[in-house]
């Protein structure tokens, strides 16, 4: 963590020190005063819960400070106050100070799927030469982005972080708090379509990343995405391309796939060639891999020192975790979220895998806009057309699915409704047998996760 003091704090943020010493220093800052650690620097956020309200809390658990907007009392003896305009502006202004004074690379990812997946795999290939700092989980809007910039440590050579938008200027506004060395564009799907007018209008929400990169950044680009390439036609800085595509800089070749060990592909990394042995049954997670490898050329490694590293990775907590539960059932935990390329990639790789039965718990895929219907009942006709066995959809929209699915071939009888994931869970032990692969997914705000963790506990039983 960055070491700051509260005149320091005071002095970038402009703010008035109200109580305590101009010499009191903080290693760690937060927002919650629920993971509020000894010494801290806590901002009162005012959201759908005022953070002034928790200050005394924040002390309580050892706060040593707060940035406030508003008049709080001293909670304590010594504890310091510093007044702001907005403490949220407050906090960004800081971490863009942190970061300006460090001569640490900045990889900024963004795009409507994979952003997350996309990020661990860069940090883990990027640390076979740097000391890396990386988001945590997925910490992607102007908050979290600022608290892990105030993570950076003296050592540090590289931050990837990740850049989440739902609408046209936060990705503006991020880069304004972090201007990207290199940027990374994963792909553009119709993601968060219920705050956009169409397709063109996310591609140039996500091209705000380029515009905000730093002068002679290096952009790297799916290839295979004509919408991307189309919003980076006017990019004159250095480029990497990945994807599928023959003429992508950073490309796989020859995928296969290897049952539950995998998949295997013949790596392209400009020049040169190597086979690569890859360890996710989703195949979707190539293209991750591929943007990861492109940032890593981008970076100037070699290919001899990405290698090595594919064989380490692993995916992210309920990001398409294989978990082999009791009676030889296995849960594909993919429950954090969902949309309707996502799905449709994990119903086909994970319907070529071998299973007694496979099972398909589907929730709702939110944001989809007008036509959020016929994206769901799209995915019923996938569910059918890739061979699972049996349907558990959760949730209103996923009516839907289980409606098309049943029209294009699922047996009703193997269909099974549920208002939402805490009916489902209560259900699934009754709904899975034996050898099946269960694959939980749907958006974040189902809560799905109630559903895989229930399975899990069978573990403990």
């Amino acid at each position: 963590m960055a070491t700051l003091r509260l005149s320091g704090i005071a002095g970038v943020t402009e703010g008035r020190i109200l109580s305590g010493s101009p010499d009191l220093a903080f290693r760690a800052y937060g927002i919650d005063s629920r993971l509020t650690s000894r010494g801290e620097l806590f901002f009162a956020v005012a959201g759908r819960r005022d953070g002034h309200d928790f200050v005394p809390a924040a002390a309580a658990r050892g706060a040593a400070g707060a940035v406030i907007s508003r008049a709080v009392a001293v909670p304590t003896p010594g504890f310091g106050l510093v007044e702001v305009p907005d403490t949220v502006a407050a906090l960004q202004a800081l971490a863009h100070s942190v970061l300006a004074a460090s001569p640490v690379r900045v990889v900024g990812i963004t795009g409507s799927i994979g952003k997350t997946t996309t990020k661990e795999f860069t940090a883990e290939l990027l640390s076979s030469r740097f000391s890396v700092l990386k988001s945590e989980g997925n910490f992607n809007n102007q908050l979290g982005l600022a608290l892990t910039l105030l993570r950076l440590e003296p050592g540090h050579e590289a931050a990837v972080l990740e850049m989440g938008m739902n609408a046209a200027g936060e990705l503006r506004a991020l880069t304004a708090i972090a201007p990207p060395d290199i940027a990374v564009i994963t792909n553009i799907h119709p993601v968060h379509l219920q705050f956009f007018k169409g397709m063109d209008e996310i591609a140039l929400a996500k091209k705000e990343i380029l515009d905000g990169a730093k002068p002679g950044a290096t952009a790297v680009l799916n290839g295979d995405s004509p919408l991307v390439m189309k919003i980076a036609t006017g990019w004159t800085g250095p480029k990497v391309t990945f994807g599928l595509g023959s003429e992508c800089d950073v490309r796989a070749k020859e995928v296969r796939p290897r049952g539950y060990a995998g998949s295997g592909f013949v790596l392209g990394y400009g020049p040169d060639k190597v086979p690569v042995d890859f360890p996710f049954i989703n195949e979707s997670y190539v293209m991750n891999f591929l943007a990861a490898a492109a940032v890593c050329r981008a970076a100037g490694l070699s290919l001899e020192e990405v290698r090595p590293r594919v064989a380490g990775l692993r995916p992210f907590s309920m990001r398409g975790v294989l978990v082999d539960l009791p009676n030889g059932v296995r849960l594909y935990d993919d429950a954090y979220n969902s949309n309707p390329r996502a799905l449709e990639a994990a119903l086909k790789s994970l319907g070529a895998l071998p299973a007694a039965r496979k099972v398909a718990v589907l929730g709702d895929m939110l944001e989809l806009g007008e036509d959020e219907r016929e994206f769901h009942r799209q995915a019923g006709a996938a569910v059918a057309r890739w061979g699972w066995d049996v349907l558990v959809a959760v949730g209103p929209l996923a009516a839907h699915i289980a409606e098309e699915a049943a029209t294009s071939g699922l047996p009703r009888r193997n269909i099974r409704t549920f208002p939402d994931a805490r009916a489902a869970a209560e259900a699934i032990d009754r709904i899975t047998r034996e050898g099946d692969l269960v694959l939980v997914k749907g958006s974040r705000g189902m809560k799905m996760e109630l559903i895989a963790d229930r399975l899990k506990a069978r573990t403990k039983e």
